[in-house]
C-alpha cells in the first residue's frame, strides 16, 4: 500500500473511532419574538423575548402526548432543547407556555404552535429547528401600520355630503436615527476605548458560550469572554469568532447592517458544524460585511 492510501486508511480509522466513541444526541433550537402589531407574523417592529418558557410536546398517531420538555429563552430570545439520545421527534411541536422578565407587556396571548423540523442528520447527531414563536400584547402598539384597504361603507342617500377634509402641510423631515442608519465597523473600531459606550445588548465581559450557544461553548470553552474573542487572530476558528462578534455588534448598532442578529448566530453555528473551509468562508463573509463599502461606512461616534 502506497503512502497516500496508507494515510487515507489511517484517517478513516481515526474518524471511525471518533464516531464510535461519540455520544448520540439531538438538538432542537428556535426563538421567541414579541408580535407587537398582533399580525401573526415576524415584522420590523418585533423584538426577541428573554425569560419566556417554551414547551415542546410530542404526540403519537392517536394524538396522545408521549413526551414533553420545557426550556427558557436566553437574553437573545433563543432556546435550545437537547436530548442525550436520538428520539423520534415526528409529530412534535413547540409553543410559548409562560411569560418571563423580558416579556413585560407582551404576554397577553401566545401565538400558534410550530412544528419541529429536521434540518440535518450526521452520524449520531440530529439538528432540528422551529419557526419563530410569537407572544402578543393585549392590544397592537400605536405605531403599527393600519390596513391600507378599508372596507367602503354602503352609500346612503339621506346622508349629506361631507366637506373635503382639511390636510395639514407636510412636516419637515425628522433628524436621522442612528439605529436606522447603515453602518459597518471593523473589530479595531469596536475595541477602541472611545467607542466602548456604543456597545448594545452585548457587553465585553459576557461569555462567548452565552452569546453563541452550545456549539460555541464546545469549541471555545465556557470561560472565554466576548472581549477576549475580539482579540483572536491567526487560527481560523479564532478569526471566525472575532468577525462573528464584530458582525453581532454591528447588527445591534444598525438595522441596515447586511446580517441581522439571529442570522449572525445562525451562520456562526453552521460554520462550527462544518469543515475548516466553511469556517474560513464564513469568517471571510463576516469580514467583508464588517469592512463596509463606499456606501456603507462606520457611523460610530466617540463617547463624550
Amino acid at each position: 500500500m502506497d503512502f497516500p492510501n496508507t494515510l487515507l486508511f489511517t484517517y478513516f480509522l481515526i474518524l471511525s473511532a471518533a464516531i464510535d466513541g461519540a455520544h448520540a444526541y439531538a438538538m432542537v433550537t428556535g426563538s421567541v419574538f414579541c408580535d407587537q402589531c398582533k399580525d401573526g407574523q415576524r415584522s420590523l417592529f418585533d423584538y426577541p423575548l428573554s425569560g419566556v418558557k417554551v414547551t415542546m410536546a410530542c404526540a403519537n398517531s392517536n394524538g396522545q402526548i408521549t413526551m414533553t420538555r420545557e426550556e427558557t429563552t436566553n437574553w437573545f430570545g433563543s432556546y435550545a432543547i437537547r436530548f442525550d439520545d436520538i428520539p423520534d421527534l415526528t409529530g412534535c411541536y413547540a409553543q410559548v407556555s409562560g411569560s418571563g422578565e423580558g416579556s413585560t407587556g407582551c404576554s397577553a396571548a401566545a401565538g400558534p404552535a410550530q412544528s419541529v423540523r429536521l434540518m440535518f442528520r450526521m452520524f449520531d447527531m440530529e439538528m432540528y429547528a422551529v419557526d419563530s414563536l410569537l407572544s402578543q400584547p393585549a392590544q397592537p402598539m400605536s405605531f403599527c401600520p393600519r390596513s391600507s384597504t378599508p372596507v367602503p361603507s354602503p352609500p346612503s342617500p339621506s346622508t349629506p355630503t361631507r366637506p373635503p377634509s382639511f390636510r395639514l402641510p407636510p412636516l419637515p423631515p425628522a433628524p436621522p436615527v442612528p439605529f436606522l442608519e447603515a453602518s459597518a465597523c471593523s473589530h479595531e473600531k469596536w475595541t477602541a476605548p472611545e467607542y466602548k459606550c456604543r456597545w448594545k445588548v452585548v457587553n465585553p465581559d459576557m461569555k462567548v458560550a452565552v452569546v453563541f450557544g452550545p456549539l460555541a461553548a464546545e469549541k471555545y470553552g465556557t470561560d472565554m469572554t466576548v472581549w477576549e474573542g475580539l482579540q483572536g487572530r491567526g487560527d481560523p476558528y479564532r478569526t471566525l469568532l472575532r468577525e462573528a462578534i464584530t458582525s453581532l455588534l454591528n447588527s445591534y448598532n444598525s438595522l441596515l447592517f447586511p446580517y441581522h442578529t439571529l442570522s449572525v448566530i445562525q451562520h456562526m453555528s453552521l460554520a462550527l458544524m462544518g469543515s475548516q473551509q466553511n469556517v474560513l468562508l464564513t469568517a471571510l463573509r463576516f469580514r467583508r460585511a464588517n469592512s463596509g463599502s463606499p456606501n456603507l461606512t462606520c457611523k460610530l461616534t466617540p463617547c463624550k
